[in-house]
């Protein structure tokens, strides 16, 4: 499903998408979450470095919780991307 999507073809995306101009496309969503997670991920590696003192395991705590906050944040993305809620009509 999440795939479709991202492999649609530039002409078939552009249709979907045109005629819903406050929803954004997945591959945006994707950006934002690899955009912030890295922010995210050096936070917690240098919270982590100060509690345990140890670079090893800073980096293995950083290293999980790159990956699953950013495939939670991407399914967070996408659902309130389907809430009308807060957004103004184009």
């Amino acid at each position: 499903m999440i795939i479709d999507q991202l492999v649609l073809d530039k002409k078939k995306a552009k249709g979907k998408y045109r005629s819903d101009k406050n929803s954004e496309r997945p591959i945006r969503s994707v950006a934002k979450a690899v955009s912030w997670r890295i922010i995210g991920t050096l936070d917690t590696l240098v919270i982590s470095y100060l509690l345990t003192g140890e670079v090893v395991l800073a980096a293995s705590i950083a290293s999980i919780d790159f990956v699953t906050k950013m495939i939670l944040y991407f399914f967070h993305e996408r659902i309130w991307n389907t809430i009308n809620w807060g957004k103004q009509n184009a």
